[in-house]
C-alpha cells in the first residue's frame, strides 16, 4: 500500500469509528454566555450558572448589557472590605480579552477563594453584551478546583446570539401572535421589546413593550387614575392623553389609554397603553408608532395584546 493510500485508509477509518468527542460549552437557559464547566459541576437549579452542591463550589453567570461594563470594572478596582490577596490582570479567553480579578474572602466564617471575570462586546455577531462571571470555591475544595481547573473553564467562555425562542419560553406568560413585529430583546425581569424592523434603534420606529409587575390597585375605581399616572411617567415629550376606557382584555379586567406626543428626536408619535390586572399584579403593553403610521400599526398592536396568554 502506498503512503497516500495508507493516509486515505486512516482518514476513512477515523470517519467510521468517529473522532473523540470535543467538549462543548454549556449555556444556561436564555443566556448568551456559555462555558465548559469543570468536572464535578452541573447546571444549577437555584441560580444562573453551575454548581458542585457537595463541595459548595459555584460559577455564577450574569448576562448584562454592554453599558454595565464600566460599572462592573470599577467595582473590581475599588477597595473591597474584607478581601485579601487581591489580584487583577488581563485574561485571554475564547472570544477575546477579559479582566480577571481574584481574592480571598470569608463568608459566614468560611474561607472562600473567588475569581471575577468580566468582558464585553460592542460589535460583531453578539453585540451589546457584558459577561460577568463569578467563581466561588471554599478553601476545602481548592484541591479539586485549582487555579488551573478554574482558569481552563474561564478560558472556554464563549458567546452566542440571543436565543430568542429559549428566552421567550422562560417568561411567566406566552407571547403568541407577534403582529409581524420582530423580537428585539427579552429581559430577565419579564420584559419583551418588539419592533417593526429587526435592526436599527428599536425606539426610533414602531415598537411594543410588554412587561409584568407586582402590585396595582385591586379596586376598579382606582385603576383609571393608576393607568394615567403610569402612562405619564413614560419618556415621551408633550404627552397628551386623548382617550381612555375600562375594558376586558382576554377575560381579565383592563384599561386602555391612547395618547399623542413626541419622541426623543421631536417626531410626532401616537401610542396606546393597555393594562391587564390580575391577582397581586398587572401586565402592561405599550404600542408606540410614528403618527403617520398609526392607522396601520394599531391593529398589529392589538394582535400582540390579544396573543399574550398564560402558561
Amino acid at each position: 500500500m502506498t503512503r497516500i493510500h495508507a493516509l486515505w485508509a486512516f482518514v476513512l477509518l477515523s470517519l467510521l469509528l468517529g473522532a473523540p468527542a470535543m467538549a462543548q460549552p454549556v449555556f444556561p437557559p436564555g443566556l448568551r454566555i456559555g462555558l465548559e464547566p469543570p468536572p464535578g459541576m452541573v447546571a444549577s437549579k437555584q441560580f444562573t450558572g453551575f454548581e458542585d452542591p457537595e463541595r459548595k463550589a459555584a460559577i455564577l453567570v450574569l448576562d448584562l448589557p454592554a453599558p454595565a461594563y464600566n460599572e462592573v470594572e470599577g467595582s473590581l478596582f475599588a477597595k473591597q472590605a474584607g478581601a485579601e490577596n487581591v489580584t487583577r490582570r488581563a485574561f485571554p479567553f475564547s472570544d477575546g480579552i477579559a479582566l480577571l480579578a481574584t481574592a480571598d474572602v470569608k463568608e459566614n466564617g468560611v474561607a472562600v477563594h473567588k475569581w471575577f471575570f468580566v468582558a464585553t462586546t460592542v460589535a460583531g455577531p453578539v453585540p451589546n453584551l457584558t459577561a460577568f462571571v463569578t467563581v466561588e470555591v471554599p478553601d476545602k475544595a481548592r484541591s479539586v478546583y485549582t487555579d488551573a481547573v478554574v482558569e481552563k473553564a474561564l478560558k472556554s467562555i464563549t458567546f452566542r446570539r440571543p436565543p430568542v425562542e429559549e428566552q421567550l419560553s422562560l417568561l411567566p406568560y406566552k407571547v403568541g401572535d407577534r403582529g409581524g413585529f420582530h423580537v428585539r430583546q427579552v429581559l430577565p425581569n419579564g420584559v419583551v421589546i418588539l419592533s417593526e424592523n429587526p435592526t436599527g434603534n428599536p425606539f426610533g420606529q414602531a415598537y411594543v413593550v410588554v412587561s409584568v409587575s407586582n402590585g396595582g390597585p385591586s379596586q376598579q375605581g382606582d385603576r383609571s387614575l393608576f393607568a394615567q399616572d403610569l402612562l405619564r411617567s413614560a419618556p415621551v415629550r408633550e404627552l397628551a392623553i386623548t382617550s381612555g376606557e375600562s375594558m376586558r382584555i382576554n377575560g381579565s379586567p383592563g384599561n386602555e389609554l391612547r395618547a399623542t406626543g413626541k419622541d426623543a428626536s421631536n417626531a410626532p408619535i401616537t401610542l396606546v397603553q393597555w393594562l391587564r390586572f390580575g391577582t397581586g399584579g398587572f401586565m402592561r403593553i405599550i404600542g408606540v408608532s410614528p403618527t403617520a403610521e398609526w392607522d396601520s400599526m394599531f391593529p398589529r398592536f392589538r394582535a400582540v395584546r390579544d396573543g399574550i396568554g398564560g402558561k
